[in-house]
């Protein structure tokens, strides 16, 4: 096979293990999320060891397919984890710092003159 061929391979890979892990964040799924994980770095090394000079018009988009998705499954992830911190936060009756109406320090603090 070709590095041309091999790289096409990585990303296509790339692609499928995206989609994955898009149904691991939706399903919640730990074990699936952290096998994904493991997958993307190895992918990432064999991509990052294939790809020499100029990519090709179908590697161009195929890694810009990937770069979107991961971009997507990245939000998705902060999304779940803003979720599980504000709930984790309600139960424990933790005030939210970065929360809109909530007096600012400055006037909660006593003066000293």
């Amino acid at each position: 096979m070709t590095t041309d061929n091999l790289l096409r391979d990585a990303l296509r890979q790339m692609l499928a293990l995206l989609e994955s892990e898009r149904q691991a964040l939706a399903a919640l799924d730990l074990d699936s999320i952290l096998t994904c994980s493991d997958g993307k770095l190895e992918l990432c090394e064999t991509i990052e060891r294939e790809a020499h000079g100029p990519l090709d018009e179908e590697c161009r988009g195929l890694l810009d397919a990937v770069a979107r998705l991961n971009e997507i499954n990245r939000k998705i992830r902060n999304l779940i984890a803003a979720n599980v911190d504000a709930r984790l936060g309600s139960l424990t009756g933790r005030i939210n710092l970065y929360g809109a109406g909530r007096p600012s320090v400055a006037r909660e603090m006593p003066y000293y003159a």
